[in-house]
Parts: structure tokens; sequence; C-alpha cells
């Protein structure tokens, strides 16, 4: 379906259409922060599992190409879209609930000291938390494509910032809703106890999330004799990548929040049917594309060092709040919703304000360095064990991510060629992944490492270790935002596109 024939969203159904991803920020609290905390505090799980197993979930990202493809080409009932979306909600509610008992048995495992039995445990964690990845990315890539096919490109930007804005009140409604129904918890050492009251909630959020999302998608697509077309394809899955990237996904609302008239025309705001578009150029000349301006390479380096010192400490942060202020479970699960106010604030305001009054380079040298400040005033309220100084460092945190996040959204897409924005959206996404899997694998690992130094300050020095780092990569993505060159990548690949259609016509 083109965008000129799409009928439109109005304000109401586009709530309704964001009642998912308000469910998928809900989730990514409970598998990011709220299961993350009972491995490595209630269960003592190493670090480096529990980040590897996160990992795991942003592993199974690429699965979204394939997805996006397999929606496209082959409806089920007359519809493209929305018996995707079921069947991926299907699957993930199935095994947010079977999560559950699956750790608490891995921890019996793993406590009997059998090499070979905890080496499968281990393993079938991960798997359980990439299927996990791979049944978000059944249900999110074709509900991408579904808001793409229910929007017109006038009206696309609203309700694209809409939607990803109930990601955001999604996260900060289910940190809420921890609280609140997990309260009884508070100080329970009992694993039997735990298991029991971690599943009822369980059981409850997955039934709920799975009536919201047919709700959400109820009358959204009609029912009609679909002809596979292979020009769809593509953009489906390009797109996906950079949609899904986290679970703290703080990366697609820029695009709406910054007005039109300040966003330097890009690959969606140029867009012309692809009958009127020179764009028909291969993979091999759209890997030339890529490779005709180290700015290519230089902005691939600055998302990948940006992302981590974004999401390095993920892994651990509700464990710090644990372990460090002794908080209980409710308490840490409030961690994400500070974050997640100040993401949601940030992003507002550098799109209404910061962005257009200084620009995307400035402002995104701006979220860098009020990312850096947030990370030495992290570990100095870890010094303080103040709880009340630990929630407003995280809403700073969170609004120097929504600046930071806005700020270098706005410049992946003034360096995406219309001509190969498939291949330029993909790279920029495969960074995206890439560095939020990795970020969980050394954030475990390094808590794991501070935890063997012969430091004193009880747990303290773990966690330390964990916001050094972290510290020193939002520097490194500082200094290579420094190297970063709008007009040279515009030059070099305004020369490779002319000799890349010359080739073509030729």
């Amino acid at each position: 379906m083109s965008s000129s024939a799409a009928p439109s969203l109005g304000l109401i159904s586009t709530l309704r259409l964001g009642l998912f991803q308000a469910c998928l920020g809900c989730l990514a609290v409970i598998f990011a922060g709220l299961l993350n905390r009972v491995m490595l505090t209630e269960l003592a799980f190493p670090g480096l599992l529990v980040g590897g197993a996160l990992a795991f979930e942003q592993f199974a990202a690429p699965a979204r190409v394939l997805v996006g493809q397999v929606s496209d080409a082959y409806p089920l009932g007359g519809r493209r879209r929305v018996p995707y979306v079921l069947m991926g909600t299907l699957l993930f509610c199935g095994l947010a609930v079977l999560v559950v008992p699956v750790i608490f048995r891995i921890r019996t495992v793993l406590n009997q000291d059998l090499p070979l039995q905890s080496a499968l445990a281990m393993a079938a964690l991960c798997g359980l938390f990439a299927l996990y990845g791979f049944a978000v990315s059944l249900a999110s890539t074709p509900y991408l494509a579904l808001v793409i096919d229910r929007t017109s490109e006038s009206e696309r930007p609203r309700a694209v910032g809409i939607i990803w804005s109930m990601l955001t009140v999604g996260i900060v409604i289910g940190a809420i809703s921890i609280q609140i129904s997990l309260r009884s918890l508070d100080g329970v050492r009992d694993p039997e106890l735990l298991r029991n009251g971690l599943q009822l909630f369980m059981i409850r959020v997955a039934v709920l999330v799975m009536a919201l999302t047919v709700v959400a998608t109820w009358g959204m697509e009609r029912r009609r004799a679909w002809a596979p077309s292979p020009n769809v394809a593509i953009p489906t899955a390009a797109a996906a990548p950079m949609t899904m990237a986290a679970p703290m996904t703080t990366v697609t609302p820029m695009t709406t929040v910054t007005p039109t008239n300040t966003v330097t025309p890009t690959a969606a705001a140029t867009a012309k049917p692809a009958s009127e578009r020179q764009d028909h150029i291969g993979l091999r000349q759209s890997w030339l594309l890529m490779t005709s301006s180290g700015q290519v390479g230089v902005f691939f380096a600055f998302l990948v060092l940006f992302t981590l010192a974004l999401f390095l400490q993920d892994p651990v942060l509700e464990s710090f709040g644990a372990q460090v202020f002794a908080m209980p479970i409710a308490a840490t699960a409030m961690l994400n919703a500070y974050w997640g106010m100040g993401t949601l604030v940030g992003l507002l305001l550098a799109g209404l304000w910061i962005v257009p009054r200084v620009g995307k380079l400035a402002g995104a040298r701006l979220g860098c360095q009020l990312i850096a400040l947030a990370l030495i005033a992290l570990l100095l309220c870890g010094l303080s064990g103040s709880v009340a100084l630990l929630q407003a460092v995280l809403f700073g945190f969170g609004l120097a991510a929504g600046i930071g996040t806005n700020s270098a959204l706005c410049l992946m897409l003034d360096l995406t060629l219309p001509e190969a924005a498939g291949t330029f959206v993909g790279v920029w996404g495969l960074a995206q992944a890439l560095s939020r899997a990795l970020g969980k694998l050394m954030g475990g690992a390094l808590y794991d490492l501070g935890s063997l130094l012969p430091l004193p300050g009880g747990s303290m020095p773990a966690f330390a270790l964990v916001f050094v780092v972290e510290l020193v990569v939002a520097l490194a993505a500082l200094h290579m935002l420094g190297r970063l060159n709008l007009r040279q990548f515009r030059e070099d690949t305004d020369r490779s596109l002319n000799r890349v259609l010359a080739m073509e016509i030729g």
C-alpha cells in the first residue's frame, strides 16, 4: 500500500495503535530491569551470564530483515501485518511467563556445581532470551510496517512521535506497576516465595499485554487480496533494526519531536515514488557509496561509542540500587521510571528547542558532555548513599540521553542518502544493535571483574568500575564527534553517487 493511498490515522486510532508500543516498554522494564536485578542480586548469577543473556536478545535483531520480507510477501488471511503482530505477541508473552521458572531452575543447577549441567543451563538461558528477542522482532517489524501502511507521508511524523512517546510512557507505567505489585516481596529471601510472586506477576502482565495488543490492532488492517510486491521488503527490513534498538528505546521519537522546518531534508522527507527516482542501484553500488567517505566510518564509530555510553550500566543498575543503597525490588524498578521520564523530557527539549537553536552537532556534543557529567554524579552519589540523590541523578542521566539521542539521530538522517537509504539505515541500525549487545556483555563482565578487586567499600568498587569505563567511553564518543564533518561526507558521497549513476546509465 503506497503512502498516497494510505487511509488516514486519526488521533484516537494513533493512541490505540500506540498501546502495543507501551506494552513493549513495560516488558522492557521487566526484562532489562526487574529480572536482571533478581538474577544478579537475589539469585547471585554471574554478571557475565546476566549480561550475556540480555545481549542474546539483541543478537536476534537481524531476524527483523527476514520477518519484514515474510510479512511483505506472505499475507495471512488477507492481512500482511496484524496476524504477524499477534503471533509474535503471543510468543513473547508465553516466553515471559516461562522465563521465571527457568531462571529459578538454572539457579538450582548452578548451585550444584556440576560443570556440564551448568554450561547447558547457561546456554538454555541465553537461548531463551534470544528466542524472546526473535518473538519481539516477529511482532514489532510488521507493527512498524503497519504504521507506515496506515499513514500518509505528511501525517507520519505526528503518528510516529505519539507512538514512540508511548514506549517511554510504557516504561514509566511498567516501573510503577512493578513497585505496586511486588511490594509484598520486599525483603523476601525464600526462593520459593520469590518465584511464586514473580510467576503470578508475569502471568498477569502477559495476559494484559496480549489483551492490549488485540485492542491496539483490532480493525487496523482490512482484509484484501494482496499481490506480493518486491519493492516494499527493503524499506520494512531496513527500518526495523533502527526502531527497536533497545528495551529503553530512545531512538526514533526525535524524527517527530523536531519541527520539520528545522531538519535538513532527509531520506524520509525527500522520498518520491520509486518510479520517479533514480535509486535503482544494486548492493555493490550501495557499498561503494558507503565506503566513499571516511566520515561513514567516523559516524559508525561514534554511534557504537555513544550507545555504549548510554547502556553500559544497564545490566547492573538495579543491583546498584539494591546492594549500595539497600533498596528493595519494588524501589529499584522505579529507577527505570526516573530514567524514562528524564529521557522523554530530553527528547522533547532537544527537538523543540536545543537542536533548532544550536544545531545537530552542537546538540550531540552537549548530550555527550551531559552524559559524562551524569556518570561522574552517579559515582559520587554511590559514595553518599542517598536514595533521593540517586533518583535525581538518574533523571538527569535520562535527560542527557534524550538530548544526545535526538541530536545523534538527526545526524543519522543527515548522513543517509535517499538513493541508498536501505543500506545506510541498515548500517546505522547495525551499529546500535551491536553496541547494545556489547554493552550488556561488557557491563556484566566489568561487574564480575570489579567484584574480584581487593578494594574496600563492599560492592561499590564493582559498580564503580562499570561507571568509570562508561565515562571513558562517553569521552571517546565526544572525541569521535569532533572528527565528524557533514560537509566532507556530502562532498564525498555526491561524487561517488554521480559515478555510480553514470555507471548504471552507461
